[in-house]
């Protein structure tokens, strides 16, 4: 079995950067180009214990053959990221939404908190940050 082409993934990671009625959200993201790449930055991120036992890993990518998805739980998330992602013209960047459950549901308000976190990553990125 080969190796993986990306063994050690450019890994950024903006930690907990909102809480919301005890939620608390992170956002991570890396440059990616394929699905193998998007499972070794989850691979990279989920060796941090804390993140591999959040309650959802959301997340989406625009690779060059079409945008990925996954809600992994949380339902609706990853095209709220997809959907970012092509607003911001965001190619070949896997970003990663984490959510730890606070024991109250958030109803719409979750996507807001999905586009605050999503957003936080987007403006890190730009340059002079």
């Amino acid at each position: 079995m080969s190796s993986s082409p990306f063994p050690s993934p450019q890994l950024t990671q903006l930690g907990v950067i909102l809480t919301d009625r005890g939620s608390r959200y992170a956002v991570s993201g890396a440059p990616v180009t394929t699905r193998p790449e998007i499972d070794a930055v989850l691979k990279a991120l989920k060796r941090d214990r804390s993140y591999a036992k959040a309650t959802h890993n959301t997340w989406a990518a625009l690779l060059p053959n079409g945008g990925l998805k996954a809600d992994d739980g949380e339902s609706g998330a990853g095209m709220v990221i997809l959907r970012m992602l092509e607003r911001a013209e965001l190619h070949s960047h896997v970003i990663i939404v984490t959510r730890w459950y606070g024991g109250k549901k958030l109803g719409g308000d979750r996507f807001r908190r999905v586009q605050d976190a999503v957003r936080a990553y987007l403006e890190d990125l730009e340059p002079g940050n």
